[in-house]
């Protein structure tokens, strides 16, 4: 198409005051009318308004408009709202170019007549790019009508009974023999103090006996492969060495020699190497420990088959490889607790009586190690003064953890709640740098532990020190008097942070989904797509995402199944135009392509010329990344063509060139 048959169309967004603040508006605008092949530029305040995208469609149809150029924020946000746009007036929606003049120019720069200038530079470039864009058709597929969940927590559980009750087949994998994850472990919720398993282990229950939901427990993802609609994965499935027909009488665990640290009672209690994770495991019968087990590690024993009246016990169970094929994914594998052995200040491990919040749930459970009696782990007897200190493990840069994990205020002033009914007469100490509560009812709940005589001191402690009879000195500033304080305390809870659990950086890699800088799976966008990632057709639910309460991560549970029915509920997924493809004359069969593809969609095949490399569509993200290590440049990306990317390049080298 030649400069005279090009008829494009320019518009440039204040965006309130974002944009036209530092940007003269319209002198752009006005820049823009004498490009060429540029027929309308207009200004609008919000382009992304109704009738900013009326305007637009307006003219495309006024003006015959063959290609479009909206300068405003990131194509991130509104890229597929001006797309969608231009479709609805008949125009390809691969016509349209997208200028970032706010991140990249406005929301970083002082200078109103620099950034001006630069904002003419970038809407030089999109034109000139747009000038070379061609009309592109996206390409359909048909949909697997079945989920996949990755975690069985909160969120896991909670995305999982959504599917299942619209219909969806669902598939639940979980790393551990149980479902439940850490809300199992504890005692009350807040602002309420309702029981927490009395509120999880009814969904567990419902999630274990569902028609359409289907637990894989004591498995981990191995693979995937795929794409949105149609994913292919792959789960070891590690062996229990009890078949189901285990009828829960514990004979096993009786016989069994072997005692080892109960990690779901944080090592407080002991178990057996032949155990049930808790009394509400979901599923409810006996897994045996293959790490501590004496017959798997050492050979010989086996006191457990010997004596299992319902022979349930099969130490010839190996590891088996299940295949699934769903249509999406919801990562939810939740979070682990701050390892507080490394605040060597605190003497956490070394000092029994320093205990994490998640110890402390456990000390309060009535199902616990102290059945809901709180006694100090070095002698067992009652604390008449507890003290909590506040941000353990974060909002510390050199902890690694800049950001407020969320639940910390509100999980210590339950706790101190809970120490005050149980034992009216003592102490109650919080050390904190500021008391965060927002959420219903909870500033309330707050206020109300301090009519109660919860004292909060601000100021976090340097270390903690021990006497003789393991009572724990806390010298610390508090900076509200101005005073220096020394207090004796029996019992010391570190509310610790959440981090990223173990092993989400080998799942995002295998899945192909960005992590933020702290570790935590990337959300496609914070504000319009909190629930998505960037890869089409998988979710993310729960603190894999950020630190969350409970009430959040179901929430977000509800929103990740909600989008998952909304794909589930097509007949077929239309794939992005974006894509690579292969000249097959030019390919050379060196399998580069296929090396460095981290969506699997570039493979070699053999053909009558020899090995060749084809792409499978609905699999390519259009990335760029095979083009760039094609050494024979046999693979063009559409939509980013040499020619296109050279012409931007042109525009911003070369002010005065023309639109060829």
């Amino acid at each position: 198409m030649t400069v005279d048959e090009l008829r494009i169309g320019v518009y440039v967004c204040h965006c309130g005051l974002n944009i036209g603040s530092v940007v003269n508006v319209p002198a752009v605008v006005e820049y823009a009318k004498t490009l060429p092949g540029v027929v309308v530029a207009r200004e609008s305040l919000y382009t992304c308004s109704d009738s900013g995208q009326k305007t637009i469609q307006e003219d495309i149809r006024a003006h015959n408009l063959s290609r479009v150029v909206v300068a405003s924020c990131s194509p991130r946000m509104h890229g597929d709202t001006f797309r969608k746009t231009c479709e609805a007036a008949g125009l390809n929606p691969y016509l349209f170019e997208m200028v970032n003049i706010r991140e990249q120019c406005s929301w970083v720069h002082t200078d109103k007549e620099e950034a001006t200038r630069k904002a003419r530079d970038l809407v030089r470039m999109a034109v000139m790019r747009a000038a070379l864009l061609q009309p592109l058709e996206r390409q359909k597929s048909l949909i697997t009508k079945s989920a996949l969940i990755i975690g069985g927590g909160v969120a896991g559980i909670f995305s999982a009974l959504h599917l299942a009750n619209s219909g969806v087949k669902t598939y639940v994998v979980e790393k551990a023999p149980s479902v439940g994850g850490h809300m199992a472990q504890l005692d009350k919720t807040y602002p309420t103090l309702d029981c927490s398993l009395c509120i999880l282990s009814p969904k567990m229950s419902e999630a274990g006996g569902h028609e359409n939901i289907e637990l894989i427990t004591n498995a981990e993802v191995i693979d995937v492969d795929g794409y949105a609609g149609n994913f292919h994965v792959k789960v070891r499935k590690n062996p229990r060495y009890v078949k189901e027909t285990c009828r829960i009488c514990g004979v096993c665990a009786e016989k069994c020699p072997v005692e080892v640290p109960d990690e779901f009672n944080m090592g407080m209690k002991k178990r057996k190497a032949a155990y049930i994770p808790f009394p509400q495991a979901v599923p409810n019968y006996y897994v045996i420990d293959p790490e501590t087990c004496l017959h798997l590690t050492k050979g010989g024993c086996m006191l457990c088959a010997k004596n299992c009246p319902s022979e349930a016990i099969d130490f010839d169970q190996e590891p088996e490889i299940v295949e699934l094929d769903v249509g999406v994914i919801i990562v939810a594998t939740g979070y682990d607790l701050y390892d507080a052995t490394q605040k060597k200040e605190y003497s956490y491990k070394v000092y029994p009586n320093v205990i994490t919040n998640l110890d402390f749930e456990r000390l309060t459970s009535a199902d616990g190690p102290t059945y809901g009696e709180i006694v100090r782990p070095s002698d067992g007897r009652t604390p008449q003064r507890v003290g909590f200190i506040q941000c353990v493990g974060s909002r510390a840069e050199k902890e690694g953890a800049m950001y407020c994990p969320r639940i910390c205020c509100m999980a210590t002033v339950k706790q101190a709640t809970m120490v005050r009914e149980k034992y009216p007469e003592a102490d109650i100490y919080v050390y904190y740098t500021d008391m965060r509560t927002p959420g219903k009812d909870f500033e309330e709940f707050y206020q109300r532990s301090r009519d109660h005589g919860v004292i909060f001191i601000r100021g976090i402690p340097g270390e903690i020190t021990e006497d003789a009879d393991h009572n724990l000195v806390i010298i610390s500033e508090d900076t509200d008097a101005g005073l220096l304080l020394r207090n004796r305390l029996d019992l010391v809870v570190l509310a610790c942070g959440l981090r990223p659990p173990q092993g989400l950086e080998d799942l995002a890699m295998m899945l192909h989904l960005s992590r933020s800088p702290d570790g935590f799976i990337m959300e496609a966008h914070p504000k319009l797509r909190p629930a998505e990632t960037a890869v089409p057709g998988i979710l993310v639910a729960g603190c894999c995402q950020f630190p969350k309460d409970v009430p959040d991560t179901v929430a977000q549970s509800g929103a990740a199944a909600a989008v998952a029915l909304e794909l589930l509920t097509k007949e077929e997924v239309e794939t992005e135009a974006m894509r690579a493809v292969i000249d097959e004359e030019q390919c050379i069969g060196c399998g580069l392509c296929e090396l460095h593809c981290k969506y699997g969609a570039a493979r070699l095949r053999e053909t009558e010329a020899g090995l060749r490399a084809y792409v499978t569509v609905a699999a390519c993200h259009g990335c760029g990344t095979c083009a760039a290590s094609c050494p024979r440049r046999a693979i063009t990306i559409l939509h980013f063509t040499e020619d296109q990317v050279l012409a931007q390049v042109a525009g911003a080298l070369e002010p005065e060139a023309e639109v060829v």
